[in-house]
């Protein structure tokens, strides 16, 4: 950046979420003082009071949109950005606030409130791109702070971001684990997963959750049918695909097939 250029301006926001995200960026720490000194950080709520005004180059957006109210603030979101980045699951695929979308939201609403006619909430949670358009979904839950960085200095050159395409299967083989699908018939996403969190789950003995949702190529028809072979239940599989990520179409499909 030369003498004189002006900063891009950032923005931070935070819809339905828990703020993970946004803690994998602060905790960025050396990596966050460096893009300090080449972005104008002009709204983020999470680490300081300062506020700016729009428009913002560009807008990282935490969250689902779960209420009437967030959907008007996306929009507004999106009109004072030029470009916007979907962080997290939440944000790509609704997170976990998308499982209540298999059933009765008002159901729900009654049992856990006491004045339930309070609560003014959409039918279904849902990620950024039902509601505006995003021009980047960067998955994980939370997201890959290295990954993050990408996407920020991808922009900051003028160019696409190259996040790893691998899986968290090839994550799991890289760090010498034994498989937990063939040495435990248990379930596992990690085949079609895209890879970020050093395949945490499996180095616990557990099946991965699918938290950076599925890969391009992600065939979760075969996966099943692999799961199967190995003594895997019907119920097992339905339950594999309905966790974080369970609203994005690949594995939105394939719980849905295992369920009836």
């Amino acid at each position: 950046m030369t003498a004189g250029t002006k900063k891009p301006k950032l923005a931070i926001w935070k819809f339905a979420s828990c703020d993970g995200c946004q803690l994998s960026l602060l905790d960025c720490e050396d990596e966050l003082l460096e893009m300090a000194g080449a972005v104008d950080i002009a709204y983020f709520p999470e680490a300081s009071r300062v506020v700016r005004k729009g428009p913002y180059d560009i807008s990282l957006v935490e969250g689902s949109i779960t209420t009437p109210h967030d959907a008007e603030r996306i929009q507004k979101v999106r009109k004072n950005s030029h470009y916007l980045v979907a962080m997290g699951a939440c944000a790509t695929a609704g997170g976990i606030q998308s499982l209540r979308n298999y059933a009765n939201v008002h159901e729900y609403a009654l049992t856990v409130y006491d004045q339930p006619h309070f609560i003014k909430t959409l039918e279904k949670a849902t990620p950024l791109s039902v509601h505006v358009k995003v021009d980047y979904e960067l998955y994980g839950c939370p997201v890959n702070k290295h990954q993050l960085v990408e996407v920020l200095t991808a922009y900051l050159h003028g160019r696409q971001p190259a996040p790893s395409p691998h899986s968290v299967c090839i994550e799991c083989k890289a760090r010498g684990l034994n498989c937990v699908v063939t040495s435990q018939a248990i379930p596992c996403l990690g085949p079609a997963t895209h890879g970020g969190c050093g395949a945490i789950c499996p180095s616990y003995s557990r099946g991965c959750y699918g938290c950076f949702g599925p890969k391009d190529s992600a065939n979760p028809s075969a996966l099943c049918k692999w799961w199967g072979n190995q003594g895997v239940q019907e119920v097992q599989m339905a339950r594999a695909f309905g966790g974080i990520n369970a609203y994005i179409e690949a594995f939105r499909k394939e719980k849905v097939s295992r369920e009836h």
